[in-house]
């Protein structure tokens, strides 16, 4: 079996958190979704959990952090070409999120920017020359 990661986000607006997901490239997972939880799958193993602040509760005792003030991870997301960076980053914006909290990074062989969702968690959307990913020179 494939391993598979789930990051688990508490969020404010279940509907808006979707919409916003969903503009990122996420697909509804409805067998692990309901009033309470959203699954949206990245691919056959990446997927995000967005859960209700009253569902997340159920797993921690801790508080829930405000991602809007405070850094609590750092979360990255690629993309397969150069231009699909800022046509996630505008289209995720046009769906609730804020564009580039954190400023661009263009490396040549990596270019990445930045979109904050409604809740306060920034994704980095980036992009990273294949032929640099695999060590060798960069593409040109």
């Amino acid at each position: 079996m494939t391993r598979m990661i789930f990051v688990n986000l508490p969020v404010r607006d279940l509907a808006a958190s979707q919409a916003f997901y969903e503009a990122l490239g996420g697909t509804l997972n409805p067998m692990f979704s309901d009033e309470q939880a959203k699954c949206l799958l990245f691919s056959e193993a990446i997927g995000v959990m967005l859960l209700t602040h009253e569902r997340y509760r159920q797993f921690t005792s801790r508080p829930i952090g405000d991602a809007k003030h405070q850094s609590q991870a750092l979360l990255a997301l690629s993309v397969e070409t150069r231009d699909g960076v800022d046509a996630v980053l505008e289209t995720a914006a046009v769906a609730g999120g804020t564009a580039d909290p954190n400023p661009r990074q263009d490396l040549g062989f990596m270019y990445s920017r930045s979109v904050e969702d409604p809740d306060g968690n920034v994704w980095e959307i980036m992009w990273m020359d294949p032929a640099a990913a695999a060590g060798g020179p960069p593409d040109a």
